[in-house]
């Protein structure tokens, strides 16, 4: 499968949502403090990345 940089970039972006809506999903599941605080770290992280990823993506798509 020979993917551009658009089709790369949409498929991480898509991975990172994801991400975010797992993170935060977990997070409510878990009752260990240090756990759920991780978690909602890692949901923010995801989230800035598919800030950033969208922001590509938007760009590749004008062109």
């Amino acid at each position: 499968m020979n993917m551009n940089t658009r089709d790369i970039i949409t498929k991480k972006l898509l991975d990172a949502q994801e991400m975010v809506r797992d993170f935060e999903m977990f997070s409510k599941h878990v009752e260990d403090q240090e756990v759920l605080e991780a978690f909602k770290s890692f949901a923010e992280e995801s989230g800035m990345q598919a800030h950033k990823l969208q922001a590509l993506a938007d760009k590749y798509r004008q062109e």
